[in-house]
């Protein structure tokens, strides 16, 4: 058997960590992760299931709230400097629930960390978690690759590579978690000027971090010509710009008998054919 391909490096994890540390001291901007935690505290509620041991995953902050953290015997969190690299330093079925809330897209081996929690969790475990992903940002990457392009005959990266619907879902059954499902919450948000957008993103800790990224600072020219495109392409007729922020949310269950198994091939009672029938009468 051929062994794993060693995922490629896309994030300075430790720089990760010195931009969201300092987010946190000079006054983070939580907007998206207010919402995600009151989304996830519903989505939560909905689950008529007791959880016993519970994992927080590198979430920036609190995202179980009281109401939440009430339900459970005990609630560990785990911090961007409590793992070696993406580590996790759980024992196999020791958890009966894992949440994340905007971290996963900042992983360089998802597919691996997505393993150690199904391993981690019991049997009928649950995995709870949202991430960026999707067309985030794309009005901030259009903008750059245009004003880069014009101006300095080329593009540098600038906006981290994000993983769509589809994407998570197939990643999700690879790890082996069963009943995997994913939505996307688009969040439109809207801003005086592409500087002021940066300046939150400079907030939430969610700045450039990517291996490959550039390393000289930004010409003035080309930062002025990404403001203008940016006004030109994505102002609504106040003048105001759009920002969007595509949350992807996901969940699966760690395999037990109890769950709902799909028909086996051939096994169904009533054809497709016979079906429609019923519906036209």
């Amino acid at each position: 058997m051929a062994p794993n391909p060693i995922p490629p490096i896309l994030f300075d994890r430790a720089l990760l960590r010195v931009r969201q540390n300092r987010a946190q001291r000079s006054g983070p901007a939580t907007f998206l992760l207010d919402r995600v935690a009151e989304d996830m505290e519903e989505r939560l509620h909905a689950v008529l299931r007791e959880f016993a041991d519970v994992a927080d995953i590198w979430t920036s902050g609190q995202i179980l709230q009281k109401p939440a953290r009430d339900r459970f015997k005990s609630v560990t969190h785990i911090g961007l400097q409590d793992s070696d690299q993406e580590t996790l330093p759980f024992q196999p079925e020791s958890l009966d629930l894992v949440v994340s809330a905007l971290a996963f897209q900042f992983v360089n081996d998802l597919p691996g960390v997505l393993t150690q929690i199904r391993r981690a969790l019991r049997p009928d475990g649950l995995l709870l978690a949202a991430m960026i992903g999707g067309d985030t940002l794309t009005e901030l990457r259009q903008s750059f690759a245009a004003a880069e392009a014009e101006l300095e005959g080329g593009v540098s990266p600038r906006v981290a590579p994000f993983a769509d619907l589809r994407d998570i879902g197939a990643l999700l059954q690879r790890a082996g978690l069963a009943l995997p499902v994913t939505d996307v919450d688009r969040i439109v948000v809207r801003y005086d000027s592409a500087f002021a957008l940066m300046q939150d993103l400079r907030r939430m800790g969610a700045t450039n971090i990517l291996v490959e990224r550039r390393r000289t600072p930004t010409r003035r020219a080309t930062m002025l010509r990404m403001a203008q495109i940016y006004g030109e392409r994505f102002a609504d007729a106040d003048g105001r710009i759009r920002a969007t922020f595509d949350v992807i949310w996901l969940s699966g269950w760690a395999p037990h008998e109890s769950q709902q198994k799909p028909l086996r091939p051939g096994s169904a009672k009533a054809g497709l054919a016979e079906a429609m029938r019923g519906k036209a009468k």
